[in-house]
């Protein structure tokens, strides 16, 4: 079993994909590429945390349909476009923050970024979205949403590359 991190999937929302400037001819497209990338790297037995954002203007079937074809056992860290309906998808947990370890590292996940979190002055990892990939993480901190990873979902030990890559800068 391997631990995936992503956020702001926006499945549905027409409008991101050029506010976001993503690389989609419309909403169809984006939806089918962001599954076919999710399913390229997640496996059944794999969890997956989404930091939030996972549909706006979907529709309730629209957002259980493609959550139903999204492999993986997928918990919810709210976003602030989460609304009643995602939440009520049958997620293994949702929740408004979490802190939790994979691999030894400890991790707080959140849907917004900070400058200091739970365990900053341990080594804690913060992993956040919100931000499309349009602000660099702080310390030990992360964008680990769609729009700073080509549009999947990302591992740990990718993660952690990229912020000794920014740490040693």
């Amino acid at each position: 079993m391997t631990t995936f991190f992503t956020a702001d999937t926006h499945f549905g929302h027409a409008r991101i994909v050029d506010l976001s400037r993503r690389p989609f001819e419309g909403v169809v497209e984006m939806r089918e590429a962001l599954i076919r990338n999710w399913n390229a790297v997640v496996r059944e037995s794999d969890d997956v945390w989404h930091l939030g954002d996972f549909a706006y203007r979907a529709t309730a079937g629209e957002a259980e349909r493609v959550f139903e074809r999204l492999n993986g056992r997928k918990h919810l860290v709210v976003g602030n476009h989460d609304g009643e309906a995602t939440c009520a998808l049958p997620w293994a947990s949702v929740q408004p923050a979490a802190e939790i370890a994979v691999d030894g590292q400890r991790l707080f996940l959140a849907h917004y970024p900070m400058l200091e979190w739970p365990g900053y002055w341990r080594q804690a990892v913060h992993l956040f979205g919100h931000v499309h990939g349009n602000r660099a993480g702080v310390g030990r901190s992360c964008d680990v949403g769609v729009d700073a990873w080509g549009y999947r979902p990302v591992r740990l030990s990718e993660v952690l590359r990229r912020i000794g890559d920014a740490v040693n800068e």
